[in-house]
């Protein structure tokens, strides 16, 4: 993959099972694809020490707890890795490459860093999406630990988790651990490309946002809601050729009548 162009990269990334993407390195790519030339060589030697150190710290370490600590040692105390809460919706907080640099991102771009550095030493580590926030899980189901990154690695129990779930639910929710839902690896990429892709929208660059979904729909192209979304934000640039084939991939995702139904609306639409 290090040696393709960038969109066959990313291309690379939506033909690879789930067990098979390296979260770290993947974010490193898409982080990539918005510089002209980009040199991931750096990025990976920082990497692979502090998985050398975090090897090293780890060290006669027995049970998740003592694995969490040295993860969080690492990383928030001795490296300053933590969220961004000055300038949350900056873009540098979405870009890996920008993360390793700052040392301040988002929760999902942070949780990426914790889960792949753990499991370059083998650890089992997922991570968990909440409703507005992303945790890291380190640990198999009898011994897990929960860590908050944006939180400088905040060990997080039940209460913890219940307090995020009610800040983003709203104060009269009714929490539940049920909303403790792991993220595969190519649902916590598209979290992470959908954060710029949101705010990209949200600024009113629809030419920055047709090209995250143009990514979007390369690392995930099972997804028939990206495939819509691509679509209609081509259909919004006036290009309507290309939303008749984003449409016509679509349709290649799914057997749902409903669907079905909605793209050949689309399409009908699209010829007028």
């Amino acid at each position: 993959m290090t040696s393709l162009p960038i969109p066959d990269s990313l291309a690379a990334i939506g033909l690879l099972d789930e067990a098979d993407i390296a979260l770290d390195d993947s974010a490193l790519v898409l982080a990539a694809a918005d510089r002209p030339r980009p040199d991931l060589g750096r990025a990976r030697a920082l990497l692979a020490g502090l998985a050398h150190r975090l090897s090293t710290l780890a060290e006669g370490a027995s049970g998740t707890a003592a694995r969490a600590e040295a993860l969080v040692t690492l990383l928030a105390q001795d490296e300053g890795f933590s969220g961004d809460t000055l300038t949350y919706d900056a873009p540098e907080n979405a870009d890996f490459l920008a993360l390793l640099k700052r040392r301040r991102g988002l929760p999902v771009t942070l949780a990426i860093l914790y889960v792949g550095l753990a499991r370059r030493l083998g650890w089992t580590a997922t991570p968990v999406a909440l409703p507005g926030h992303v945790i890291v899980r380190l640990g198999g189901t009898a011994d897990s630990v929960l860590l908050d990154p944006f939180a400088g690695g905040r060990t997080l129990g039940a209460a913890g988790v219940e307090m995020l779930i009610a800040r983003a639910l709203g104060r009269q929710a009714r929490p539940e651990l049920r909303h403790l839902e792991p993220l595969s690896n190519r649902d916590t990429l598209v979290r992470l490309v959908s954060n710029q892709a949101v705010r990209a929208r949200k600024a009113g660059d629809l030419a920055r946002a047709r090209t995250l979904a143009e990514r979007l729909t390369l690392i995930a192209p099972a997804s028939a809601d990206l495939w819509w979304e691509r679509a209609r934000l081509e259909q919004l640039a006036g290009d309507k050729a290309a939303a008749r084939r984003s449409l016509s991939s679509m349709r290649e995702t799914t057997r749902d009548p409903a669907v079905l139904k909605r793209i050949r609306a689309a399409e009908d639409a699209l010829a007028r």
